[in-house]
Parts: C-alpha cells; sequence; structure tokens
C-alpha cells in the first residue's frame, strides 16, 4: 500500500492521486452527501433520528466537512483541516452521550466509503481512468477513513473520560450521604442516585478496608459497588447481600489488602454495617480477633457485642466481683480464672482442671471458696449472666481477672 494510506500522520498528502482528480470529484459531492445520508439511515435508523434531532445540522455539517476535506486534500495537500477535526470529535461525543459504542459510527463511515468508491468507479468509466488510478483512489479513500475514526475516537474518549469522573464523583458524594444521613431524605436520595446511575438498594453490606487502600482495587470491583478509597478509612458499600459470588469478588479485587465484611442491613442502616467491620479491623490489630484476607463480621457477632464498651463491662465486673475484693490479687486472679471456666464451660471440676492444668481437687476448693463469697450472686440468674459477660469480656480483652 502507497505512503496514502498512512492515517496516523493526519494531513499526508494524497499522492499518487494526481491534483486534477480533484476537479473530476467535486462536481459529484452533493449527490454524494444525499446518497451517503439516504444509505446510511436505512442502514442505521438511529441517524435518521439524530437528523431530525437538535445535532442534525451538526450531523450534516461534520459529513459534508468530511468529504469535501477529503477532495480539498487532492488538491492542495497542505489544506486545514480544523473544521473537520472538530466536527468529527463532535460525532464522538454524540456516540458517547447516547450511549452507543463507536462499531455503529464506524460502520456509517466505512458504508460511505464504499459508495463514495461505487461513485469513482463510475467515474474512472466516464473519463477513461486507469484502473491503478481507481486503486490508489481506494487505498487513499480508506486510509482516510481510519483517520475518521481515530479523529472521532478523541471526543468519544473525552466524554466518557469525564462522564466517568463525574460519575465516580457522585457516587462518592452518594456513599458519603447514606453513610451520614439518617433518616435519609427521600427526595434527596433519589435525585442524587440518578446523577450517578445506582439504582437505591434495598438492603447492602459496607466492606472496611485497612489503610491505605491500593489503586488497583476500584478496577476489580463490579460497576454496582461504591467505593472510597482515598479517605483515612476506606471502605465500599456493595448492594444487596453477602452472596458467594459477591464475596469471591470482593476477595479477589482486595488481594493482599486485610478488609473486614460488615453484615447486611437495610439501606438506611448503611452506617452501622461500616461500624462494625472496623470494630472488626482494630480487633484483629488488636490481637483479639485472628487476622485473614477477608474476615466476616458475622462470624464474630458474640466478640463485637461483648467488646462493644470496655468501660461498662469493667464496671460490670467491679460490682459483680466485688465481694473478692479483699483477696490478695494473685489468689483472686486464680479463684477470677477458675469461676470463668466454669460458668462458660458448665463442665465438671475434672473437665474444669484440664482446662486449667490443675487438679480436680483444687477446682473443688475454688468453687466452694467461691460460692462462700458470691454464693448469693452465683444463684441468681441475673447475676450469674453478668458475671459469666463480664468475665468473657475482659478475657478476650486479655484482661482476666487481673483489674
Amino acid at each position: 500500500m502507497p505512503a496514502i494510506a498512512r492515517p496516523s500522520v493526519l494531513g499526508e498528502p494524497l499522492d499518487p492521486l494526481p491534483k486534477k482528480f480533484a476537479a473530476f470529484m467535486r462536481p459529484l459531492l452533493p449527490g454524494l452527501l444525499n446518497e451517503i445520508r439516504t444509505e446510511v439511515t436505512r442502514s442505521y435508523p438511529v441517524y435518521g433520528r439524530l437528523l431530525n434531532g437538535p445535532d442534525g445540522d451538526a450531523i450534516r455539517q461534520g459529513v459534508e466537512q468530511a468529504l469535501t476535506a477529503f477532495v480539498d486534500r487532492v488538491a492542495d495537500p497542505t489544506s486545514s483541516s480544523e473544521l473537520r477535526d472538530e466536527l468529527l470529535r463532535r460525532f464522538g461525543r454524540v456516540e458517547a452521550y447516547e450511549g452507543r459504542d463507536l462499531e455503529v459510527l464506524q460502520g456509517a463511515y466505512r458504508l460511505g466509503a464504499r459508495i463514495a468508491l461505487r461513485r469513482a468507479k463510475t467515474l474512472g468509466r466516464q473519463y477513461s481512468l486507469s484502473p491503478s488510478l481507481i486503486l490508489a483512489f481506494a487505498d487513499a479513500l480508506f486510509a482516510y477513513v481510519e483517520e475518521l475514526e481515530a479523529i472521532t475516537r478523541e471526543g468519544y474518549a473525552e466524554v466518557r473520560e469525564r462522564a466517568a469522573s463525574e460519575e465516580s464523583a457522585l457516587r462518592r458524594q452518594l456513599l458519603h450521604f447514606l453513610l451520614a444521613a439518617a433518616p435519609l431524605p427521600r427526595t434527596a436520595v433519589s435525585e442524587l442516585c440518578k446523577a450517578a446511575a445506582w439504582e437505591l438498594p434495598r438492603s447492602c453490606f459496607l466492606v472496611a478496608l485497612q489503610s491505605p487502600a491500593p489503586e488497583h482495587i476500584q478496577a476489580g470491583l463490579d460497576r454496582d459497588v461504591l467505593a472510597d478509597l482515598d479517605i483515612p478509612q476506606p471502605h465500599l458499600l456493595v448492594p444487596g447481600d453477602d452472596t458467594p459470588a459477591r464475596l469471591d469478588m470482593i476477595a479477589t479485587a482486595l488481594a493482599g489488602t486485610r478488609a473486614a465484611v460488615g453484615l447486611t442491613v437495610p439501606i438506611t442502616q448503611a452506617a452501622d454495617s461500616v461500624r462494625w467491620a472496623r470494630r472488626v479491623l482494630q480487633l484483629v490489630d488488636d490481637e483479639v480477633i485472628a487476622d485473614a484476607p477477608l474476615i466476616r463480621c458475622e462470624d464474630h457477632l458474640t466478640t463485637l457485642w461483648l467488646l462493644s464498651d470496655s468501660a461498662l463491662v469493667d464496671r460490670i465486673a467491679a460490682r459483680e466481683l466485688a465481694p473478692l475484693d479483699a483477696l490478695p490479687a494473685r489468689r483472686r486472679d486464680r479463684l477470677v480464672e477458675t469461676l470463668r471456666v466454669h460458668v462458660s464451660t458448665r463442665a465438671p471440676a475434672e473437665q474444669v482442671g484440664e482446662a486449667l492444668g490443675v487438679h480436680a481437687q483444687t477446682v473443688r476448693y475454688r468453687l466452694r471458696t467461691l460460692d462462700t463469697y458470691l454464693g448469693d450472686r452465683l444463684a441468681d440468674p441475673d447475676h450469674r449472666f453478668a458475671i459469666e459477660v463480664a468475665l468473657r469480656s475482659l478475657h478476650l480483652r486479655g484482661h482476666d481477672g487481673a483489674e
């Protein structure tokens, strides 16, 4: 293929087409333009609608400029194509605004080229032009179409990139709104969801991520996942339930990043889900919960509850174990640990002894001592429950009865 077929150099001369060839082509342009419009709208009805819409004049002018610029370049290789280029970029913008990919428009371009080539063959027979000249015209024409497509893609990419950026910003704004507003103002949420092209779900779950969150995470997430990854406590909002498919998607996208999956909640309780998830991450840091790549709050509900208010647990423990305060600290600690295992397992002395690494008889002696100091409390269901909850919580925090 001769040098004229290289579309990467915009404005490249269309040699070896002779300049006088432009004189043959120019009178054909009005009829060619009408024929292309007719054939394109017949093959691609969507463009018939667009030609009758607000962008119709720009589309007609763009097609005319594309044809005229080709002929002008044959006549004068230094001719400018700035107007043509801007109109072609507008074509690309329209396609992006309409939500189509560029294959439809590219097909229309190529259909127009085939119609022009058909006219050129007729012209060749009329003026007895050589077959090699018609072949060179065909090469130049389809290289020119590739050039048109490249310029159109610029306008298309401009809109898509801007839309993606704007949509991303709107979705981050929506995520903050869903986590901050309670109750959610229905009208404001509806308008923001529409602007962000996001359907408000009935339920969702949040995922808290360890900071900093890697940039690559966003690309691996499902389209409907809201994300804010640039804040000190990055998180995701995932519509619907934490199904195996959703969890697999999250695990793959977050590979190498520690994260906690909150509980599935109504969308109005999204803030609770992320709060629990962040608490789980904190408990992992505190070595209360075992580390894992993806940790589910669902697997640690009791721990979350028992450690939800440490100061209050300390007060409960202090109140319920007050009768032991007068004992020496070491003896008190041994009694409290024995009591914890006893009330949490309801096991006989032999099994409690195995858990503590002491003889069963030692366990029985300690239990009798505890009965002496706490007998009334251990017999009362409410006090016994409060003691068990407090001791379990203290044990999770690693404090046992030392306080």
